[in-house]
């Protein structure tokens, strides 16, 4: 299957209603070829749409893997070859054959690939972390699973793809919390790139925190300090001011991780920030649906500073 139409083929056009997934520790992929052999993924809520490869306009200066620009019912997008950028691509070979039209992290970016093939749905405590892949992708790479027919799948670190292609989103002039020494923020993110970009905006607004990188860890983490803080008397509350999920992580994604914590008595009062490149509405619901307190989009810095200001000054 070299490519399809969402429309005809009603693979994705119900993407958006997906809400069920919320809480379920179930995520769904698109399997993709990059005409190696191999079996990438990609989370279907990144995906707006699929179609065949277009014409591009070439444009001088442009970023390595970045093949040009296309109109698409009025944007203007950067196309970019995921072969050519995980260093797969062959001398000679095609670009691709299809293109998958996605969105994250406030972005809009044409991926060629080879070609598309189905969606398959996983439970997130089967996809684990990339211990065996090649070193030439790896860093692309967030994660591994299984298909139903026992293929290993690739899961595209998408966030990496951008910030190695475009540059990492630059951290401002944050201005510093008052008295931001007395507050602790726990966050966890799968995606070394973001768990930087995290730690230098809560660096700047002065505030101390610890992180985990997968949702299982942080969950057995913040169990471990709900524990320690009632063998010493105190209320979790006391040690911990707020908790910065990602929606998207291997073993228990965000969404389980917060209904958790949502349902243990012992972390009540605490916020819970959603903090995710899925910044679609039905990804706002399915937050909602389990209990954030907020929602915000990655990776815009001032965004996630000014959402935290507040939970957090509500609780002192």
């Amino acid at each position: 299957m070299s490519s399809f139409n969402p429309d005809e083929s009603g693979l994705l056009n119900v993407v958006d209603g997906r809400t069920g997934l919320a809480g379920s520790n179930r995520m769904e992929i698109l399997l993709f070829s990059l005409g190696t052999g191999e079996t990438f993924g990609i989370n279907v809520f990144k995906v707006r749409e699929v179609c065949t490869a277009p014409f591009i306009t070439r444009t001088p200066n442009m970023p390595v893997g970045v093949e040009g620009l296309i109109s698409l019912r009025g944007n203007v997008i950067p196309v970019l070859s995921l072969a050519k950028i995980l260093g797969l691509a062959r001398p000679g070979a095609p670009l691709g054959g299809s293109m998958m039209v996605t969105e994250y992290s406030k972005r809009t970016l044409g991926f060629l690939v080879d070609s598309v093939d189905r969606i398959i749905r996983v439970e997130w405590d089967k996809v684990r972390a990339p211990d065996n892949v090649s070193s030439n992708v790896q860093s692309y790479i967030t994660a591994i699973t299984e298909s139903p027919d026992g293929k290993l799948v690739s899961i595209v670190d998408v966030e990496t793809v951008l910030a190695t292609t475009f540059g990492d989103a630059v951290v401002g002039n944050i201005s510093p919390i008052a008295g931001g020494h007395e507050y602790d923020i726990f966050f966890v993110d799968d995606s070394g790139v973001a768990r930087r970009k995290i730690a230098e905006v809560l660096d700047k607004l002065g505030v101390k925190h610890k992180h985990a990188v997968n949702g299982l860890e942080a969950w057995t983490r913040l169990q471990g300090i709900a524990s320690h803080a009632q063998q010493c008397g105190r209320q979790v509350g006391e040690e911990l001011d707020l908790i910065l999920v990602d929606a998207e992580m291997p073993e228990m994604d965000g969404y389980v991780l917060t209904r958790n914590i949502k349902a243990d008595a012992r972390f009540n009062g605490i916020p819970v920030v959603m903090h995710s490149s899925l910044s679609s509405e039905a990804n706002r619901a399915m937050g909602k649906q389990v209990g954030v307190d907020a929602y915000v989009a990655k990776f815009d810095a001032d965004a996630l500073a000014d959402t935290l200001r507040p939970l957090l000054s509500k609780g002192h």
